[in-house]
């Protein structure tokens, strides 16, 4: 699309609003670039959630565990030009510990020396099955198997999970299936072909979207294989004077006692604006199932759950009914690994409902997945979803890479071994001072609120249109101008990239600022920019109403 060289017209910006606010980013982008070329303003993209952080100890860790690797298939196998054999289980361990004895002093050795004693001394695994997964994981000579998940991949992510997701009894984590997924974007696609190839929730049937949330989640049910009938439950609270705080109110989260609501999708904490699901939501969810629709299928992204403080997923709140979708992208600066799980209880209504389905149902279910196994009834929801990720003919080769998988456990491993949470005291205390540094600088008050996260901020400008500049101005703005307006000023001009929030299924006149890609020195900088815009639209209103 074209953008206009002289205008920002009414046409083209409605023409904008059709599209996802990640395609618009494009659009904003180049007018951004445009401005900074053509004056002495800086390019700032907070438009983006990609961290600009990145966890170096288990990555370090992660390339000097490719020598033992490089090492085993040479010891194996070795001549030119540059061909070797594969890893051999037997002696493994013993050679791994020779080898970290010698590589005392190289980058990643006492991380890697205090992760392998983690997993054999703390969660039992056994010491060459370890080694040669390790060496053969960091290789990738292999297809995974189990496809759904390596055996010690498991064991690392299950109690991973239970510590960061809020999972606190003792042993944690062990009620959990887990599946490694090219990123948390492949594994909300596999979920949402599962449950319709399994006859869970079928073309046209009602669902429910938690708004604001993730864009991929209100387009996948539009596309036409799916169709769903989608409801909103938005959350639209506002306190006495006016301020979001982006919780829901009870008759929002009231929709989904309808049975008709087969599934709802969340994300928690919330992106856009990046505040967990408060105790009280909580609790009238845990009512909503176990009271009025038991059979309510949840999808719970919990990506942002690391930068929460007091954090509970519903995959411990409410563990038969949900799917979580984990990714390792944001809390580890790792979007270009590609790293995710879908995590489900080993006792859940998604098997148990396959199990309740009608015989003819159930005999079209045996037809897909016959060529896996000759019990068909008795696989699991799970690993019908690893088969449904390569069409199931395609099952032998499932499941995440070898190497993607080691360094997700290395991940894992970097927090259960961080017992007093450096890392994550230093992740929130980064994102904190990023917020205060915004809010700060555009003259907006943020009041005190310990669901906030603050990955992300959503900022809603009719509400900062009333409260600085009165009634009667919100509403000339809301006449005169389109709310797309707001980001396509930001960008064209003020060199500064924001998303709106209204793509999110957020407040029409919201503005979406990740927290996440820049410094606090240049979050100063936006916030003042956005009152710059703000106090830009009043001069306009005051000169276009003089005299009247």
């Amino acid at each position: 699309m074209e953008t206009p060289k002289n205008s920002l017209s009414r046409e083209y910006e409605k023409r904008l609003e059709q599209l996802s606010p990640f395609e618009i980013k494009n659009e904003l982008i180049a007018m951004a670039e445009e401005n900074a070329r053509t004056s002495s303003a800086t390019f700032l993209n907070a438009g983006r959630g990609n961290p600009n952080w990145i966890e170096s100890d288990a990555r370090e860790a992660f390339f000097l565990l490719g020598s033992f690797g490089i090492d085993e298939c040479k010891r194996v196998r070795h001549e030119e030009p540059g061909i070797a054999g594969i890893p051999s289980r037997t002696g493994c361990a013993e050679r791994f510990a020779e080898f970290l004895t010698a590589n005392a002093d190289r980058p990643g050795a006492v991380f890697l020396r205090k992760a392998w004693d983690y997993m054999v001394k703390k969660l039992g695994a056994d010491p060459d099955g370890l080694a040669y997964e390790w060496a053969e994981g960091v290789i990738g000579d292999q297809y995974p198997t189990p496809p759904r998940i390596l055996k010690y991949t498991e064991m690392a992510i299950r109690p991973y999970l239970a510590q960061e997701l809020g999972n606190l009894a003792p042993g944690g984590g062990k009620e959990l299936d887990l599946f490694a997924v090219e990123g948390g974007t492949a594994g909300m696609c596999y979920v949402f072909d599962s449950i319709q190839a399994n006859h869970l929730v079928n073309r046209g049937d009602r669902i429910a979207l938690m708004a604001p949330l993730f864009t991929p989640y209100i387009e996948i049910p539009k596309l036409d294989r799916f169709s769903f009938d989608v409801i909103n439950v938005s959350a639209n609270k506002v306190d006495e004077n006016g301020y979001h705080y982006w919780q829901y109110p009870d008759s929002e989260l009231d929709k989904l006692r309808d049975p008709a609501v087969k599934l709802v999708c969340l994300i928690n904490p919330s992106n856009p604006p990046s505040y967990r699901l408060s105790d009280h939501d909580i609790d009238r969810l845990v009512d909503i199932v176990r009271n009025d629709n038991p059979n309510l299928l949840i999808i719970s992204d919990d990506v942002y759950g690391t930068f929460a403080k007091d954090y509970r997923s519903l995959l411990y709140v409410l563990p038969q009914n949900t799917l979580s979708v984990y990714s390792f992208s944001k809390y580890f600066g790792a979007t270009g690994w590609r790293l995710s799980v879908v995590a489900a209880a080993k006792d859940n209504i998604f098997d148990a409902m396959i199990a309740r389905l009608s015989p003819g149902l159930k005999a079209d279910l045996d037809k897909r997945y016959s060529s896996l196994t000759l019990d068909v009834q008795s696989l699991k929801f799970i690993d019908r979803m690893v088969a449904d990720s390569r069409d199931v003919a395609l099952n032998h080769t499932a499941g995440l890479s070898l190497p993607q998988q080691t360094q997700m456990s290395l991940f894992a491993l970097k927090c259960l071994m961080d017992t007093d949470n450096v890392y994550k005291g230093k992740m929130q205390a980064m994102i904190a001072k990023r917020l205060k540094a915004l809010w700060d600088n555009t003259g907006f008050e943020l009041p005190f609120d310990p669901t906030r996260v603050g990955y992300y901020s959503e900022i809603d400008f009719m509400v900062w249109a009333k409260k600085i500049y009165g009634a009667d101005f919100a509403t000339w703005l809301a006449g005169a101008h389109n709310p797309l307006d707001v980001t396509l000023r930001l960008a064209r001009e003020t060199a500064v990239v924001v998303l709106n929030g209204s793509g999110f299924n957020g407040p029409e006149w919201s503005i979406r600022i990740s927290e996440a890609n820049l410094g606090s020195n240049e979050y100063v900088v936006i916030g003042k920019k956005i009152r710059q815009i703000l106090d830009g639209y009043y001069a306009e209103y005051k000169q276009n109403t003089a005299g009247k």
